[in-house]
């Protein structure tokens, strides 16, 4: 309940960005003549980073490697369907991952088409500015490799499961860091990507929580009845539910 909760607060202050972007201190101060909201502080911060496109570059392969996570857990699904003949027998956290990614791939696909602001900058190669808020990339990078933290003691060993969250989280850092940095972004629509980001990851983590807690009931359960039906042993002889064999 409580990442339930959490969930409906960051949701609320994405929406509330929203709805700040299109109304509180908008300038055309993008390219074009594009009206940004907060234009001082976007302004002031794009001013500080200017435009860097090797950090571009790098962040773009970032992106590229999570869209291999996301291709790597499809086929470890897959596989599962194949071998236990039941899509309904995949286990429920790859299940979770494949509705978290399609949502993702909608949230982007919504806000190419609704479009909140532009990019800063007109992106080499285009002749027009370019959708910008939230931040695609930081919403990919972010909700894939956290996600991948939350459930990598499912799928690896305790040492390996603190590696691989270690250079997640990493990732994720280089990724918000470098996303701002290389001036493509304007800085609310970066934190709009970590918002919504960290919206669809609290509902993943209470739907996978949810799953992880039924089935710790239902071994426990199983334990409790082997316990329960197992024969007891007395004076050299077995009996069964009060009842003493003849021999």
């Amino acid at each position: 309940m409580k990442k339930v909760i959490g969930a409906v607060i960051t949701g609320g202050l994405f929406a509330a960005l929203i709805v700040l972007l299109k109304s509180y201190d908008v300038a055309a101060i993008g390219p074009a003549g594009t009206s940004i909201g907060f234009s001082h502080f976007n302004q002031f911060v794009h001013d500080l980073t200017g435009v860097n496109m090797l950090w571009y570059d790098i962040t773009d392969y970032i992106g590229y490697a999570a869209i291999g996570v996301c291709a790597l857990f499809a086929l470890v699904g897959f596989v599962q369907m194949i071998k236990r003949r039941s899509l309904i027998k995949v286990d429920k956290e790859i299940l979770a991952l494949g509705g978290l990614f399609a949502v993702v791939i909608g949230c982007y696909v919504f806000f190419e088409k609704y479009i909140i602001n532009y990019r800063p900058i007109i992106m080499p190669g285009e002749d027009a500015p370019e959708a910008s808020f939230p931040s695609s990339h930081t919403m990919l990078v972010v909700t894939v490799f956290i996600a991948v933290m939350i459930i990598s003691d499912r799928y690896f060993s305790k040492g390996l499961g603190a590696l691989v969250r270690l250079i997640c989280f990493l990732t994720v850092l280089v990724t918000v860091g470098g996303r701002l940095y290389c001036g493509v972004h304007w800085c609310t629509d970066i934190i709009g990507g970590v918002l919504l980001s960290a919206t669809l990851l609290l509902l993943f983590s209470a739907v996978v929580s949810s799953g992880s807690k039924k089935n710790r009931e239902a071994d426990l359960a199983f334990e409790a009845a082997n316990k329960t039906e197992r024969p007891k042993k007395t004076g050299g002889s077995e009996t069964i539910n009060g009842y003493k064999p003849k021999h």
